[in-house]
């Protein structure tokens, strides 16, 4: 298969993906909607974590409250970052965690934009009480385990040769037109 086909396909997979996390998403949502709103948290581990229905109409810690237009330009924004990251990370095995967590921020941005788009805010359910935590919900874990392992990956496991690669689209050292 050649590479242009090869890129294609790994799109296409991306994309499938990020639908079905996005999806994943949604169906939590719903079902705290239906199960949560209006009632008592529901206790997993008393004191520790519950599941807690929560109308966001902010970010994290509850900024920029009702600014809805922030954040759906902002998934644009990330969603063309993401397009423009896979149109240049190689096509090899060693940059897959990089497109996971391509796949991950955009999956959860999606999953959140769709709540602004249709509700007016996010729906949030996860709370940690012990380290009272804000309410959160299954995009945002998408996000933050992106976060935390692009952190790992780039401290750990690239190296500055593989980052160039990326950054200036070069393959084994020559710069590719």
């Amino acid at each position: 298969m050649d590479l242009n086909k090869r890129r294609y396909v790994n799109y296409v997979k991306a994309l499938a993906v990020a639908f079905g996390l996005i999806l994943f998403d949604q169906l939590t949502k719903l079902t705290a909607v239906e199960n949560l709103k209006g009632q008592k948290p529901f206790v997993i581990i008393d004191g520790v974590f519950q599941l807690e229905y929560l109308e966001n109409r902010g970010a994290a810690f509850g900024i920029f409250q009702g600014k809805q237009i922030i954040f759906i330009l902002s998934v644009f924004l990330i969603s063309a970052a993401v397009i423009w990251f896979f149109s240049r990370v190689p096509m090899e095995l060693r940059f897959l965690p990089l497109q996971v967590c391509g796949v991950l921020v955009f999956a959860g941005a999606w999953g959140n934009c769709i709540d602004r788009l249709s509700h007016g805010y996010v729906i949030d359910f996860f709370y940690f009480i012990l380290i009272d935590f804000p309410i959160f919900n299954v995009a945002d874990i998408y996000v933050t385990v992106a976060a935390f392992l692009l952190v790992i990956l780039l401290l750990f496991y690239y190296k500055e040769e593989d980052l160039d690669r990326i950054l200036h689209h070069r393959k084994s050292g020559r710069r590719k037109d």
